[in-house]
């Protein structure tokens, strides 16, 4: 069977995969799913959202679902609704940090974690077969409307040292990236006493740079914050469920050091604990945790499946190094609201700036490159690659392709679970071994590829 949903829900370019029928049909597909019950949904803030999210509430009140409609809010805004209005689901209509032209759907659980896998196999079975339930008209479900956003600024509030924050009177700038971050982070950040200053805070559906956050996007950020004196940066993606950070020198903060930074601090104040993160996060985030007495323990790669974990093993933080952070004391989703909070309450108890909070967090330099690999060959090419690593008795960790320790870093050379290649990430304590040693097992993958 063919497969819709990749590790971040459905995504696609609009009038390609994303029509209104390809939405009406997922909105049968998820409503015949669920059988019958209440399923919250919101957009971002791209030009097409009102497009696909009128498709697919047709197709869930054509099964007999009710739809609340929370208009636009954040990924984790959603996420955190779902509980909070006691629905049975959740659908986002977003594609991220994708470009204008892509959008997407992503299902979420009862509980305002990601869909599992197993669930969403059971989507697309109905899609793809075609057995949608079908109601009479009486029996239509019904749509209404709610707002969430306040009701999620408060909520994370009530996670932090409001007071602490507000003395510090931090300035922040912040770049919303023209996403659905727009109608929450300003606010919260305006309600944590903090001197706001905004960049690309109007919703206008076409952001004004890729909403990806890294430096080259954020190059504007970088320049604000310095020429302002501002005591920190932030930037969202398309949905909020990420932030990077920008110290007040206007140096980029790569996300591995936000996460290894935020999980010592928060196995310090846990006096220990669990933190769980994907096999291609950085060394960095296991030697913090080790230092302050916590356990390290590594997922496939994917915040659904860190998420899971962590629920199940009581983590007491977990994430990605793309800045993906997930603080299980509130919920089990990546937040970039909750992560923003969580840094200015930081910085206001140790009374640091963000560069020395940063700077006991250890160094290393991350090489990535791909080779392309048919789609049929893909497990094949691993299988002989694994053996070869074995009779090299390298320490090898295969959770999520095969992750090799060397005595100068670690190489990870995983297949894409959308693309037909292989990833390839390799991480040491200087740029010139990570080359290396990634271009050195990228020749290997290439003739086990040609010999194939």
């Amino acid at each position: 069977m063919k497969r819709l949903f990749g590790t971040d829900g459905i995504r696609g370019i609009v009038g390609e995969l994303m029509t209104p029928v390809f939405g009406a049909e997922m909105g049968m597909a998820i409503g015949t799913f669920l059988g019958k019950g209440k399923i919250v949904i919101a957009t971002d803030t791209r030009t097409t959202k009102d497009m696909m999210k009128n498709a697919v509430v047709s197709g869930l009140i054509s099964t007999g679902a009710d739809v609340l409609d929370l208009g636009i809010a954040p990924t984790p805004a959603l996420q955190y609704a779902v509980p909070y209005f006691k629905a049975n689901m959740g659908v986002i209509i977003t594609a991220s940090h994708n470009p204008p032209k892509f959008n997407g759907i992503k299902c979420i659980d009862s509980d305002g974690t990601e869909l599992h896998r197993e669930k969403e196999e059971k989507i697309e079975n109905i899609f793809f077969k075609k057995s949608y339930k079908k109601v009479s008209w009486e029996n239509i479900g019904k749509i209404s409307n709610e707002k969430i956003n306040d009701e999620y600024i408060n909520a994370i509030k009530k996670q932090v040292d409001v007071k602490t924050i507000r003395k510090a009177g931090l300035k922040v700038v912040l770049d919303c990236a023209n996403g659905a971050g727009c109608y929450t982070a300003p606010y919260l950040l305006e309600s944590l006493g903090c001197k706001v200053v905004t960049l690309n805070a109007n919703p206008m559906g076409v952001p004004s740079h890729n909403s990806e956050p890294t430096p080259e996007n954020l190059k504007d950020l970088v320049k604000t914050v310095k020429g302002i004196g501002a005591d920190l940066g932030m930037a969202h993606d398309g949905d909020a469920d990420r932030a990077v950070f920008i110290d007040e020198k206007g140096d980029y903060i790569p996300g591995e050091k936000t996460l290894a930074f935020l999980a010592g601090e928060i196995v310090k104040e846990n006096k220990g604990g669990l933190v769980v993160t994907a096999v291609s996060s950085s060394s960095c985030v296991e030697e913090l945790v080790k230092k302050y007495h916590g356990k390290i323990e590594y997922t496939k790669v994917g915040s659904p499946v860190i998420a899971r974990v962590m629920r199940k093993k009581k983590g007491v933080f977990g994430g990605e190094e793309n800045g993906g952070l997930i603080f299980p004391d509130f919920q089990y989703c990546r937040d970039g609201g909750m992560a923003a909070a969580k840094i200015l309450e930081i910085m206001a108890k140790n009374k640091k700036t963000l560069s020395e909070l940063i700077a006991d967090v250890p160094t290393y330099f991350l090489y990535k490159t791909k080779i392309p690999c048919p789609g049929e060959k893909k497990e094949k090419v691993m299988t002989i690659f694994v053996e070869k690593m074995k009779k090299e008795k390298y320490r090898m960790n295969t959770i999520d392709g095969v992750k090799i320790f060397f005595s100068q870093g670690w190489v990870l050379v995983r297949p894409s679970g959308t693309e037909p290649i292989y990833r390839i990430f390799a991480e040491s304590k200087n740029m010139k071994d990570a080359k290396d040693m990634a271009e050195k097992e990228k020749k290997m993958i290439k003739k086990i590829i040609e010999e194939g």
